[in-house]
């Protein structure tokens, strides 16, 4: 299956839908949408993973980029990851520095 990802601005969060595979070969793309998100001004990233099928240690790569980016000020929410995208996060320790949640509440989220 390819890999997709896709950015919308609602303020200063940026919502990027993911889905597909994100592996070393599809991980440039997912690293360009999310470098344009900080350049747009985001301060949350939510990433929309209810499709993402498989991630690799290069997605994860891109995920701690993205944190770095984002800065302590900022924050990243993963909504939705399958289970083997969620063990993957997990076993890594990366869950640690992001807010994981089932569902999206863009009340929530968005509130800043």
């Amino acid at each position: 299956m390819t890999f997709d990802a896709k950015l919308e601005m609602a303020g200063v969060v940026a919502i990027i839908y993911l889905s597909g595979e994100l592996d070393a070969a599809t991980m440039p793309g997912f690293r360009a949408v999310v470098e344009e998100a900080i350049d747009l001004g985001a301060r949350r990233l939510v990433l929309l993973m209810n499709d993402l099928e498989y991630l690799a240690s290069a997605g994860l790569r891109v995920l701690i980029f993205a944190k770095q980016k984002i800065g302590v000020e900022g924050d990243i929410y993963l909504i939705g990851a399958q289970k083997p995208v969620f063990e993957t996060i997990t076993m890594t320790g990366f869950n640690h520095g992001v807010t994981m949640l089932e569902q999206y509440d863009a009340a929530e989220i968005e509130n800043i």
